[in-house]
């Protein structure tokens, strides 16, 4: 394996394609994983036909728990990025810093204004303060973050599994109650949202394991094993499938909750924790696929152009696709979600990420950046 980036003179590099791959895909498999929050219909646990059957499987194996921590080692593996970055450009470590950190609290601002404002399921306030928190890595060297990840994820691996099994106990309950019902209106929920959302990014991190997923992508990418994936394919080939068998193998007990397996509450709640906890390893996966890809992809197709140009304004189409889906699926906007079944309510997810591609495309095409990449590059760096 090579040498750390901190052990070595930094070097300019180009733009991380392999990432906007990762982040153009990434936001189909929150618009997936989102749009059934939004649902309050009276369907029973299991789906009641063959095709929400799927999609409720697909969702188990492959996205809820998954998605998240792709996105969180994506926001690691940038974090990494930008700091090298400004160090390129003659800035002191402390200066960078400076400026990861007010990027993160401008972050955490873009998610209230979603949360609290638009109503969205917003995860940015939760990677605002993981970069806020995880920072002061930037400037160490490798083992230290290394031995920060191990303790960290030992703490996540014991207390994950409990907290939802206490959780799930005090539910009384294999399933969890919709977060929106037909009564719901805009006002009385932005009002809920206004006084909530301080607590909002602590709760996300204390009952989902991000930040081992934020750590491990600070290691990849002082490693740069998605901006140089050519270089290091034997290892992203060892991660990949170590990756998703873990992952894989985590979803399988959740997928018989309830249906061929009953357990108590409390068991339930650890299946559900497991779940999470081998979320990491999927998501790690994910990431080191695109790497993959892109290192064996010798000329970019349409396909990949679409991706890349919709992971270059991922920020904008993430704020995009969730006011999206609260204007289809919310019954403060057009109330589907109330008439909708999973399945359908995934066709409108697709639906909705189709247009941010096809929109990314038209500004990547009039080479214009998204607007809040716009918007968020000159508030961070308005007073340079």
């Amino acid at each position: 394996m090579s040498v750390p980036l901190n052990n070595r003179k930094t070097e300019r590099k180009k733009r991380a394609v392999s990432l906007d791959l990762a982040r153009g895909a990434m936001l189909l498999l929150i618009a997936l994983a989102h749009a059934p929050l939004y649902l309050y219909t009276s369907e029973p646990v299991e789906s009641i036909n063959f095709f929400d059957q799927v999609v409720n499987l697909f969702g188990k194996f492959f996205i809820d728990n998954r998605a998240r921590a792709m996105f969180a080692v994506l926001l690691g593996y940038g974090l990494v990025l930008s700091f090298e970055s400004q160090i390129y450009k003659g800035k002191r470590k402390r200066d960078a810093l400076k400026t990861i950190r007010r990027r993160s609290w401008y972050l955490i601002l873009f998610g209230i204004i979603l949360a609290v404002f638009i109503g969205g399921q917003d995860i940015l306030m939760a990677y605002g303060l993981a970069g806020i928190l995880l920072s002061w890595l930037l400037t160490r060297e490798i083992k230290v973050l290394i031995r920060t990840f191990t303790i960290i994820t030992l703490f996540f691996c014991l207390s994950t599994p409990i907290i939802w099994g206490f959780n799930m106990q005090e539910i009384g309950s294999y399933g969890f109650a919709p977060e929106v019902s037909a009564t719901d209106t805009y006002l009385n929920t932005m009002m809920l949202t206004l006084f909530s959302f301080p607590i909002i990014p602590i709760m996300i991190h204390l009952m989902f394991p991000i930040l081992p997923s934020v750590l491990v992508g600070m290691w990849m990418a002082r490693y740069q094993l998605l901006t140089k994936p050519e270089q290091h394919l034997r290892t992203l080939y060892f991660i990949t499938p170590i990756g998703l068998t873990v992952s894989l193998l985590g979803a399988l007990p959740l997928s018989f909750l309830g249906s061929v397996w009953h357990p108590s509450f409390f068991i339930a709640g650890l299946i559900f924790g497991l779940h999470m906890l081998t979320g990491f390893a999927g998501g790690l996966a994910y990431a080191a696929i695109f790497g993959i890809i892109w290192a064996n992809l010798k000329k970019p197709g349409l396909i990949s152009n679409y991706l890349m140009a919709l992971g270059k304004r991922s920020l904008t189409f993430y704020v995009w696709n969730e006011t999206m889906l609260v204007l289809f699926l919310s019954p403060v906007a057009l109330d589907l979600g109330g008439h909708v079944s999973k399945g359908i309510a995934a066709i409108i997810a697709v639906g909705i990420w189709t247009l941010s591609v096809v929109l990314a495309t038209l500004l990547e095409k009039n080479n214009l950046n998204g607007p809040l990449e716009i918007l968020l590059r000159r508030l961070v760096y308005k007073n340079k």
